[in-house]
């Protein structure tokens, strides 16, 4: 974070507020509007208004107060480059990051320079809306770090690789032992073009309750034999809602990695229904990991070109 926060007013007059939040609201903008100025890191002058917004993100987090609910809203045409692994930390808690404008207005943070390069969420309760995620650097290893950070949430984003070797291999990655519950990755659209490594969602590194993977889209152009979703290793997850994705890879062997999820754990919990997969699997195709002890629902696949999806698993009885 750029700057310790005063946890004062540090504009003249009232302070902006969002009608659908407690906290303060700040902006953030590289270029400037009508009647505006291009974003400064200037406490001074800029970071009330649209008119007179920060130049980062980070630099505006340290305005935020813990708890308050603030929000920061991306400004259109906003571009950032996330450069190291300490470039952005969103370290206080509440905080929501709104991208405003579509298309190619959309606020864009692109990853630069190191495989290390990423947005590190330490506080709990930060969300992310509508903004763009490029990667701009051979295997990024994650977007998204998430460091005891519960109730993460990111909704409405794009992730893209720049090229087959300019990619992301996660978009979001936990680590060990640490509160990541209740984590809500929803409506996201990620196309994936990298070749050098497995390319997956979510990678969660240690114990989850209730995350909600919702109503994504995923696209790979690359075989990958790999778990597009989400992968979590021997530890369990509980009260998972993963449903209504769509993702297409041309994996050719989904046993390797199962499509959608792929543990090695056995007291999971959870529903995994309505997905659509699209893949190059004619045989054996596999959803899950076997044992896995999630409950799947009417999800369908197509491993053929010009056929429709079948039911996987088959449906069960009550014989």
């Amino acid at each position: 974070m750029g700057i310790s926060n005063p946890g004062v007013n540090i504009f003249a007059g009232a302070p902006p507020m969002d009608p659908k939040s407690t906290g303060r609201v700040f902006y953030v903008g590289s270029v400037g509007v009508p009647g505006g100025v291009a974003g400064s890191d200037n406490a001074g002058a800029n970071g009330d208004s649209p008119q007179r917004p920060f130049a980062t993100l980070d630099y505006a987090v340290g305005y935020c107060v813990a708890g308050r609910g603030d929000v920061i809203y991306c400004l259109p045409g906003h571009a950032e480059n996330i450069a190291s692994s300490t470039a952005v930390t969103m370290d206080i808690s509440g905080v929501t990051v709104i991208g405003l404008g579509r298309g190619t207005l959309r606020p864009t943070f692109t990853f630069t320079t190191a495989t290390t390069a990423r947005i590190n969420v330490t506080a709990a309760s930060v969300s992310f809306e509508n903004c763009l995620f490029v990667a701009n650097f051979a295997d990024v290893a994650t977007c998204f770090l998430i460091t005891a950070a519960p109730a993460f949430r990111v909704v409405d984003c794009e992730f893209r690789d720049t090229s087959s070797v300019l990619n992301f291999l996660r978009c979001l990655t936990t680590t060990v032992t640490v509160n990541a519950d209740g984590l809500e990755w929803l409506r996201n659209r990620v196309y994936s073009l990298g070749t050098t490594a497995a390319t997956e969602m979510i990678l969660i590194a240690g114990t989850m309750a209730r995350p909600r993977i919702n109503d994504n889209f995923f696209v790979g152009a690359v075989l990958d034999n790999t778990a597009i979703l989400l992968e979590h290793g021997a530890l369990n997850v509980t009260g998972l809602e993963m449903g209504r994705n769509i993702v297409y890879r041309p994996n050719t062997d989904t046993a390797t990695g199962a499509a959608l999820i792929k543990t090695t754990a056995t007291a999971n919990t959870g529903i995994v229904y309505n997905n659509y997969v699209g893949c190059l699997d004619v045989a054996g195709v596999l959803l899950l990991t076997v044992g896995s002890d999630y409950a799947p629902i009417e999800n369908y696949v197509t491993g053929e070109v010009d056929k429709s999806g079948w039911l996987i698993p088959a449906a069960g009885t009550d014989a």
